[in-house]
């Protein structure tokens, strides 16, 4: 072995042992010619002494020696002198007194140096990943990412789950998102689709009688990016035979239970917080409401129906609502500029404008339409809940609209307020989601959640009848306003199956040519089965407190989907197109592969 010791292990107790490590060189410093050189690894970081009796060879090394220089060290553990130790490193009461250094590779000097505090953007930080990841801050995020996943697999293996593997190239198949495709050398014309989720895999695995299983399964999927979202994703994937959705909502609840403790020794109470989708709509306007702090929703419409204000009647005639929230104490705080600010946040939600009111010390109203509302300024502030010295906001427009626009405000107002505890976290389900929802390009029905989620019950009937009233046995993991993990209960008759293909307009042709081995599966004696799937990325992002996905993913992708590192996705050889009987089209506007 090149070392005895790696660079985050030796104690005071070492001191007189002879000892070798080998690092990254962080930084060099020559004090009146004794030369401290701070080497370091994934471990952590040893204070290396070079005095000037040292070998000749060793000073020349010593001084050569730069950041992101590799060297292998060797010499005798000393404790340091009095009032030099560093109390912030775990190896701050030591250093090594060095005997000998060899240089294992010399480095060009970085394009920035890990160790700083301040850092260029992220652009250049993925650019040159490799460096990026030698912070000791990133590697901690993925150390967190390790210990995660271990503890979400000895969760479920405890448990009695069977890890499978399912296959990365399968049939392209309606989940709710575009596919990335794989053309077939030996099919022209053909086409694999990387999976979105193991979602029919690991059904047919339950009806092959494996009654739990569970991966740590790479899904892909080609949509619009966010700082939370990537194009390649990693989720911890389960399934259970014979269970009902509170049997996989407890087996997720002890999970939760379980890594809040193991990771933040936060003890959290069981079971957790249950709400409806209407009533998060209702309420806070997303079917993923941080519950972390208030400023819900209030519905205004019965009293702008009977308001003089035309934009309020105009709405409330014309099938819309009005609804606003009360941001206590806010109103003294917010400029007219900050005030336009959040216009034209709720504008760009989709609202046509927000209406401000301070409510002023004498109970009245100021604000650009306050002597519009004169009719029912008590009213509001009855329903808002307002006193003197808080802001309202208020949007009409179509409950869709209102719901995007106030929901971005909260979202916006609680972290600008700062309503809540930075590393606070908060736990909840959300239930009961509709079965389907229009199709915004055809205005046919497409599934909520997945076609194959299973309708409540009580619902079975308005599967034809009224599609829209359907409720299915879907349930989201909500953490801090995040999705975490979404899950349903499975169709498990063909049946059933087949009527909500005939609903989604699959005909019973395309269902047998895209689903026949589904259907055939389901009828040869499928039982109850469901389960979920917990997005490991965002896990881990919420646990470390961070804002950003890509701070848990070793080599992400941009919002872009490009790799900044490798520079993919890129053109290929025409001779690689020829096998695979391709030919690439450019839409009008767009630049040619290079």
């Amino acid at each position: 072995m090149q070392r005895s010791h790696t660079c985050g292990e030796l104690r005071i107790g070492d001191v007189g042992k002879a000892v070798a490590i080998c690092g990254w060189v962080d930084r060099v410093r020559d004090h009146k010619g004794v030369i401290f050189i701070d080497l370091r690894d994934r471990w952590g970081r040893t204070q290396v002494v070079v005095g000037p009796a040292a070998a000749a060879a060793t000073l020349v090394a010593a001084r050569a020696a730069r950041a992101e220089w590799v060297l292998r060290v060797t010499g005798t553990v000393g404790a340091r002198p009095a009032g030099t130790n560093n109390p912030k490193l775990p190896t701050g009461e030591i250093e090594l007194v060095c005997g000998e250094i060899e240089i294992l590779n010399q480095a060009e000097t970085p394009v920035f140096q890990p160790g700083a505090v301040e850092l260029p953007g992220e652009e250049v930080r993925l650019t040159n990943r490799w460096l990026d990841l030698r912070r000791p801050a990133m590697q901690e995020n993925l150390f967190l990412r390790s210990r995660i996943v271990k503890l979400l697999r000895d969760h479920c293996d405890e448990l009695g789950f069977i890890d499978v593997e399912t296959p990365m190239l399968g049939r392209s198949t309606p989940e709710g998102a575009r596919d990335y495709l794989v053309p077939s050398r030996l099919d022209h014309g053909c086409f694999f689709a990387l999976p979105q989720s193991p979602q029919l895999y690991k059904q047919l695995l339950m009806m092959a009688g494996f009654d739990r299983y569970v991966q740590v399964a790479k899904c892909f999927r080609d949509e619009d990016l966010r700082a939370d979202r990537q194009p390649e994703f990693t989720q911890l994937d389960l399934e259970m035979s014979f269970v009902a959705a509170d049997d996989v909502m407890g087996v997720i609840e002890g999970l939760v239970r379980r890594t809040a403790w193991e990771i933040l020794g936060l003890d959290v109470s069981l079971p957790l917080p249950r709400l409806s989708y209407d009533e998060c709509m209702e309420r806070f306007g997303h079917d993923a409401p941080d519950l972390r702090y208030g400023l819900e929703i209030v519905d205004l419409t019965a009293l702008a129906a009977a308001s003089d204000f035309r934009v309020f009647r105009g709405t409330v005639e014309g099938g819309g609502r009005v609804r606003g929230i009360q941001v206590p104490g806010a109103a003294a705080r917010f400029s007219r500029k900050e005030l336009d600010d959040l216009t034209a946040l709720a504008v760009e939600a989709g609202a046509k404008g927000l209406i401000w009111l301070k409510c002023e010390a004498d109970g009245g109203w100021s604000g650009p339409v306050a002597k519009n509302l004169a009719g029912i300024a008590a009213g509001l502030q009855d329903r808002l809940g307002c006193e003197p010295g808080d802001l309202a906001l208020i949007v009409a427009d179509s409950f869709e609209v209102t719901c995007k626009s106030l929901h971005a405000l909260r979202k916006r107002l609680g972290a600008d307020l700062g309503l809540y505890e930075a590393h606070a976290m908060h736990f909840s389900w959300v239930v009961d989601f509709p079965m389907f929802a229009r199709d915004a390009e055809n205005g046919g029905w497409v599934a909520m959640h997945h076609p194959f989620t299973a309708p409540r019950p009580g619902d079975l009937d308005l599967l034809e009848s009224d599609p829209a009233a359907c409720r299915a046995l879907a349930y989201d993991l909500v953490i801090n306003g995040s999705e975490a993990g979404g899950g349903t209960i499975r169709i498990h008759d063909s049946a059933t199956q087949e009527r909500v293909f005939r609903i989604m307009g699959i005909s019973p042709e395309l269902a047998r040519e895209r689903f026949g081995f589904l259907l055939d599966a389901l009828r040869s004696g499928a039982p109850p089965h469901g389960g979920i799937a917990l997005g490991i990325d965002r896990w881990v992002m919420l646990f470390g407190g961070l804002d950003n996905i890509r701070d848990v993913i070793a080599f992400p992708k941009t919002q872009k989907a490009a790799d900044m590192m490798t520079g993919a996705p890129a053109a290929v050889e025409p001779k690689q197109l020829t096998e695979l009987g391709v030919r690439v089209l450019v839409p009008p506007g767009k630049p040619a592969p290079p």
